[in-house]
């Protein structure tokens, strides 16, 4: 048996943003060495109860990272709902989103609970006028911000 720290998501809601995000009050429980897939079960269920989901480090308020930081600025180019899960606050949940994606790095984003990429992803998305038509193929609402 091992200490496993059980994910307590709270929300955060932005009155004047499009994105929300959630935070973690880890609670510590004991459960057999076998429940890593658990952890697998509980990223499977956020990724799939919003349209777009992002993990990245810190929050979209408050990135902790340029790639992070990077991706909330391509969303909100486009006024993207979505909700964010900070892999800074468990480190099980920063090695499970790894795993469930089979991707090395953090941010990773996700939608309609598919996994779409990284930063390196969302920029070329986003530079080759992609992101626009995969949010529509998806059937995410959006409304990109006046080209100036």
């Amino acid at each position: 048996m091992f200490v496993f720290r059980r994910l307590s998501p709270s929300i955060v809601s932005q009155t004047n943003s499009t994105f929300y995000s959630r935070t973690f009050s880890p609670q510590r429980c004991t459960i057999s060495e076998g429940d890593a897939a658990d952890m697998q079960r509980l990223i499977s269920k956020y990724v799939n109860q919003d349209k777009v989901v992002v993990f990245m480090k810190g929050v979209p308020e408050k990135p902790q990272c340029g790639f992070s930081n990077a991706v909330v600025q391509i969303m909100r180019m486009y006024g993207v709902k979505f909700a964010s899960y900070d892999v800074l606050k468990d480190p099980e949940l920063r090695e499970g989103i790894k795993k469930f994606s089979n991707w090395p790095t953090i941010p990773q984003v996700f939608i309609n609970g598919e996994f779409v990429g990284g930063c390196d992803i969302m920029i070329q998305l986003h530079q080759s006028s992609e992101f626009e038509k995969t949010l529509t193929e998806a059937g995410v609402e959006f409304t990109p911000l006046a080209q100036e």
